[in-house]
């Protein structure tokens, strides 16, 4: 079992700061940024939160997601990422449990997502939003070692692979999987493996 202790915590701190980042530059991308949130289960498991959105939003209903949202004016993708956790599911961060970026990720619906690593720990209560979140849970990160982890599919769309994950018991689909997937690879594991190169489902080109 990874457990959610200081030692996991230094440990993704140092993997991150040694992570050569890779930003997006294409400026007709709106920026945008998505937390990934390491919090503890009840058996002290590291966990990552994820959501599923509610069928009602105008975008991206129904889907499986990360906290977060576009970033604001006058805002960095830090402080974006934890207004849009605390709006999301009522988890309240300070900049302190920041422990660094992963590489921006362009979508098909043409956001710049800044992924944005947070520490929560232990003993954390998570409350969704009725308005924009059906769903949340707390994943285990081991679960994305698991075989078959991460899948590629070809599209006739594009000359690009699809990327996804399975946990839940479902398919999550990249922007979140690649999310998600880089995460592993770079702040558990120290590789140095990029993702902006996988494209996303139809469904999530809107």
């Amino acid at each position: 079992m990874l457990r959610a202790d200081d030692r996991l915590r230094d440990q993704i701190t140092e993997n991150l700061g040694a992570h050569r980042r890779l930003a997006e530059l294409d400026p007709s991308l709106r920026p945008a940024a998505v937390a990934v949130t390491v919090v503890a289960n009840a058996a002290e498991e590291a966990c990552f939160v994820i959501t599923r959105r509610v069928s009602t939003l105008r975008n991206h209903s129904g889907q499986w997601a990360l906290p977060g949202g576009r970033i604001d004016e006058g805002e960095d993708p830090a402080g974006a990422a934890l207004r849009e956790l605390d709006e999301e599911v009522s988890l309240r961060c300070g900049r302190d449990r920041v422990l660094g970026l992963l590489d921006d990720y362009p979508t098909r619906s043409g956001f710049r997502i800044t992924p944005v690593v947070v520490w929560a720990g232990q003993e954390v209560s998570l409350r969704p939003n009725p308005l924009e979140v059906a769903e949340v849970y707390r994943v285990p990160i081991t679960s994305l070692d698991a075989p078959g982890i991460p899948k590629l599919s070809d599209i006739e769309q594009s000359d690009r692979p699809v990327l996804s994950v399975r946990i839940l018991g479902q398919d999550i689909f990249a922007p979140t999987a690649a999310v998600v997937f880089q995460f592993r690879e770079v702040a558990i594991h120290g590789r140095e493996t990029r993702v902006a190169d996988y494209d996303q489902p139809l469904f999530a080109w809107r």
